[in-house]
């Protein structure tokens, strides 16, 4: 049976990698084989199981491993033979050696090569359970789209690759001054892009993959955590859960912080209208660091109560946004509406849907800022709106349906 995978990320400091840590502790507790490993460049895992982690799975107690995956080790593997032919074909044109190394390695691809350790661990049957804390949310969405890419180039260009490269390779070379790549670059990229399309299987299988949001009750985190969910859903990762983590306790509401925790509460209410019906889990603002078994076993404790922390804790897409070349449409489950209870409201990038006295607030993809309301429909138990647009190529105005 494929291990149960769950994915955390969020935008940087948000405590992302200690509710990781702690889900993982609570997995392992519960008789779980788990594996707790982090892809973030700025690795900080180490620090708050207090352990010293390495690349390879380390054990920390029974049951429970933890791993910081190496970049640079990911890259040696994976893309040795592209590197090398990028750095001679740029130290050719001039390139110093070590400007030359840094520019063999796309923006975002270390985070990419690290993700590659989830199917290792998938197809090894050696755990249970693989927690991973991501990278920030901008990297990491940065790559939902790979595996897409990659299924067109397998499809569309590799099949004519030995004839065009064998043709043109004598050419290259002596009108253009140009080496081709070799067999072994072809290899590399091929065997990395059927690992991305096997990738792309694995976090798209919702009854054993999730990601997770972390976010603090803070505007802007909220805001650019709507904003990753609605990115979530567009590629058909599951949501199961969203964890607003550091919220002040009641205790704050008099005194120094009370106007802190009266803006948190307000914020707590976009959550819920953000996020619905997605189960929200909250932890308290601790009063110490999360650092060690303890303070993370009490995390754990607090955020996940009588819920199995491995658990798919949601079943469904909370919506569906689909786009062709001039249009989109937003589709969105609205269970046991009435159609007269339906109103709806375009703001910029959020559409505002009022259904009776209750709220929920959807962030567009930026992509969308040109596009405005064109009509809705309630059909099926679901609303189902349509973006066109804008005639003028400006952003589109406020709309309502």
């Amino acid at each position: 049976m494929a291990p149960r995978t769950i994915l955390y990320t969020g935008k940087g400091g948000v405590g992302k990698t200690s509710v990781a840590a702690a889900t993982a502790r609570r997995c392992a507790a519960a008789g779980l084989r788990t594996v707790v490993m982090s892809t973030d460049p700025a690795h900080s895992l180490s620090d708050s199981l207090e352990v010293e982690l390495g690349s390879e799975p380390t054990e920390i107690e029974p049951l429970l491993f933890g791993q910081e995956v190496q970049a640079q080790e990911e890259m040696e593997r994976h893309w040795e033979a592209v590197a090398g032919w990028l750095g001679e074909l740029l130290t050719e044109r001039g390139v110093d050696r070590i400007s030359a190394e840094e520019l063999t390695v796309p923006p975002g691809m270390d985070e990419l090569f690290s993700l590659l350790q989830v199917k290792r661990h998938r197809e090894s049957g050696d755990f249970d359970v693989v927690v991973v804390d991501c990278a920030p949310t901008g990297e990491t969405l940065r790559l939902l789209s790979f595996p897409d890419v990659c299924s067109w180039w397998l499809e569309k260009v590799f099949p004519f690759r030995n004839k065009l490269v064998a043709a043109a390779r004598p050419l290259a070379r002596t009108v253009l001054d140009v080496s081709l790549p070799t067999e072994a670059v072809f290899e590399d990229v091929e065997r990395l892009a059927n690992n991305l399309v096997a990738m792309n299987s694995i976090l798209r299988d919702r009854s054993t993959t999730s990601v997770r949001l972390v976010l603090n009750p803070d505007r802007m985190v909220v805001k650019e955590a709507m904003r990753t969910f609605t990115y979530l859903n567009l590629y058909g990762y599951l949501t199961d859960a969203v964890v607003v983590n550091r919220v002040l306790p009641e205790e704050a509401a008099d005194g120094y912080f009370a106007n802190w925790r009266r803006l948190q509460q307000e914020n707590m209410e976009l959550v819920r209208s953000g996020f619905a019906p997605v189960p929200i889990l909250t932890a308290a603002h601790m009063p110490a660091e999360v650092i060690g078994a303890n303070a993370l076993d009490g995390l754990g404790e607090e955020l996940f109560g009588d819920l199995a922390a491995h658990d798919v804790l949601h079943q469904e897409l909370s919506r569906e946004l689909t786009t062709d070349e001039h249009s989109a449409t937003l589709r969105l489950p609205l269970p046991f509406a009435e159609r007269g209870d339906i109103d709806l409201k375009k703001v910029g990038l959020e559409v505002i849907v009022r259904v009776g006295a209750q709220k929920r607030t959807i962030m567009l993809p930026p992509t969308l800022a040109g596009y405005e309301t064109s009509g809705a429909r309630f059909t099926d138990g679901a609303l189902e709106v349509v973006f066109e647009r804008a005639s003028n190529g400006q952003p589109a105005g406020d709309t309502a349906a």
